[in-house]
């Protein structure tokens, strides 16, 4: 009866295994604060084909506890991967990602090509070919981003600088997961058309690919998604996220890209729409069981009993292969304009090998580019390192926290203390007070720079963590108070401040979120054009609530009118926007 339900219904059991894991392990692991990434990769370990099956008799009972079909649990997990980056694309913007472009095609060029170099001439000093030491230096230059993203995203560091930074490299390493490929299968072949013909092609896919994602998306996606959100359908609104979600994967992936990266392009052409925060609360449960499915296949992927077989040159090299990699990251996110905490914090969470590496030196593997003992240590390696990630990234946080409370302020006021993963607010009048009464009620520590002692005095010996201080000062907030933060709100009623201080905050520290009031839609304009990532302009959200208000008393139900509103609020962003941009 059991072979007959297994043989109708692929992967059933293990299916069944997971989500009984996922239902005991998933609570336990939040109850204890401890890192779900880690608790999936061990207990992938002990129930794959290298833990307790490798030891239970065939005809064990405990034995349908066990997986031993990892492939097919593999192809499954992918679908963790791009629902991780669908959402990630929906918390993201196209404005966004535009400010981001200097970390992704700068510090993430020379993450990858240094540390590919540096292991290639590694790998060549043990006895590989130039081919073989070139592969995995490209592969193993790769980190896993299903693992950061996840572990970010525990932490609630997404929007951090340590987070958006390490966004980036991650962006730039997936897309040379094409070029990576066609390289691969070009020294395989080493016949028929030039490498860069080759790569040539597969740009022009690349582009084609993403170019039709984006004409879709623009003239039929978001159209579908009012209709559907029109009709008060649930279940429509599910399939058609689905549908969203899956069918730009499949699309990029026919075009030679990674799944991961249509997903994520999905997830960015519908943030700035109004259905951006039911879309993530519809795709959160999938993402959720996916991503830990992904984490348990990978868990059984790593054989511990070749720790037994290798007891000395496995830890080595998975040392040597984080140490390698954090030196580079540091230092090109210190390069980069990024503080010393925050690098060193970066360099240990994206140390590990990717999810890619598996897929690059298999390639490498049946083209004979190296030996089967070479690629299998390879393998094992990554996967070592991707198991030593939490704990690696754990330590990175500390450290991160030490070097930023540690370091010299250097502001001109030295009573200003030093915080970590803060929120800085520049001008403490009436809307950065309100604004503070609502990071005290929500548990958020922040810090408030003012240039009215009076208002200082008053309100710090009332309590209130607010300074003495000129946030124009080039030294104040991109010298030490905001060094360690996780955002920086402007205030400031007087427009010239605001903007020269945004200049500064995008010129000293790119990856911090920054966030602003204006007087009108002009001057949200020029702030934005200063690297302002949200800006509030007060006459038109006044205009825009009352609005709101109107609908609502004329017979509009409330997500109607919501939705209307924000409707109008995003074009006249944009639209002014655009008109700054043309003059």
């Amino acid at each position: 009866m059991t072979p007959a339900l297994h043989t109708g219904l692929p992967l059933l059991r293990e299916l069944l295994v997971f989500c009984a894991i996922a239902g005991v392990l998933i609570p336990l692991v939040r109850r204890l604060h401890f890192s779900q990434v880690l608790a999936f990769l061990i207990v992938g370990a002990a129930i794959g084909p290298f833990g307790f099956a490798s030891l239970l008799p065939a005809d064990a009972l405990l034995r349908q506890l066990v997986i031993t079909d990892v492939d097919g649990a593999k192809s499954i997990a992918e679908f963790g991967v791009v629902f991780l980056l669908f959402t990630l694309g929906l918390e993201m913007s196209v404005s966004k990602l535009w400010a981001l472009r200097r970390w992704v095609f700068g510090l993430g060029c020379v993450q990858i090509f240094v540390t590919a170099g540096l292991i290639a001439v590694l790998a060549q000093a043990f006895g590989n070919s130039w081919a073989a030491a070139s592969v995995l230096g490209l592969a193993l230059a790769l980190s896993s981003t299903a693992i950061v993203m996840q572990l970010l995203a525990e932490r609630h560091e997404l929007g951090s600088p340590v987070g958006r930074v390490s966004f980036a490299v991650l962006l730039m390493q997936d897309l040379m997961v094409v070029p990576l490929l066609v390289l691969v299968e070009y020294v395989g072949d080493n016949v028929g058309s030039s490498l860069a013909a080759a790569l040539l092609i597969a740009a022009g896919k690349a582009v084609a690919a993403i170019a039709l994602i984006a004409v879709v998306g623009r003239r039929l996606v978001q159209p579908l998604f009012h209709r559907v959100s029109a009709s008060h359908q649930p279940d429509a609104f599910m399939a058609l996220t689905l549908l969203v979600t899956l069918g730009t994967a499949a699309a990029t992936w026919a075009a030679g890209l990674s799944l991961a990266l249509g997903a994520f392009l999905a997830g960015l052409l519908l943030a700035e729409t109004a259905y951006r925060h039911q879309i993530a609360l519809t795709i959160e449960p999938f993402k959720g069981l996916f991503i830990g499915l992904f984490f348990l296949a990978v868990g059984m992927g790593i054989d511990l009993r070749a720790l037994r077989e290798e007891p000395l040159w496995i830890p080595v090299s998975v040392l040597g292969l984080y140490t390698l990699k954090f030196v580079v990251t540091a230092g090109a996110m210190r390069l980069f304009g990024l503080r010393w905490g925050a690098a060193v914090e970066g360099g240990l969470l994206l140390g590990q090998g990717g999810e890619f590496a598996f897929i690059v030196i298999g390639i490498a593997l049946t083209r004979g580019l190296m030996g089967p003992e070479v690629g299998q240590f390879m393998l094992i390696v990554v996967g070592f390192s991707m198991l030593a990630a939490p704990l690696m990234a754990r330590l990175g946080a500390t450290l991160g926290r030490r070097l930023s409370v540690a370091a010299p302020a250097g502001t001109p006021d030295a009573s200003i203390p030093t915080l970590a993963d803060h929120v800085v607010i520049a001008g403490f009048g009436r809307v950065g007070q309100l604004l503070g009464e609502v990071l005290d009620r929500e548990g958020i520590p922040y810090l408030a720079i003012d240039r009215d002692s009076a208002r200082v005095a008053a309100l710090h010996a009332a309590g209130a963590p607010v300074y003495f201080g000129d946030a124009e000062h080039p030294d104040l907030l991109a010298g030490g108070v905001a060094d360690a933060a996780i955002a920086v709100v402007i205030t400031l009623d007087k427009p010239e401040a605001a903007i020269g201080i945004a200049r500064q905050l995008r010129q000293r520290l790119p990856g911090l979120p920054v966030l602003a009031r204006a007087r009108d839609e002009a001057h949200a304009a020029t702030l934005r054009a200063a690297g302002v990532q949200r800006v509030v302009p007060e006459t038109l959200e006044a205009a825009l609530q009352l609005s709101g208000h109107v609908l609502e008393a004329v017979g509009y139900t409330l997500d109607a009118a919501h939705q209307r509103v924000q409707l109008i609020r995003e074009t006249r962003l944009a639209d002014t926007q655009s008109a700054h941009v043309n003059t």
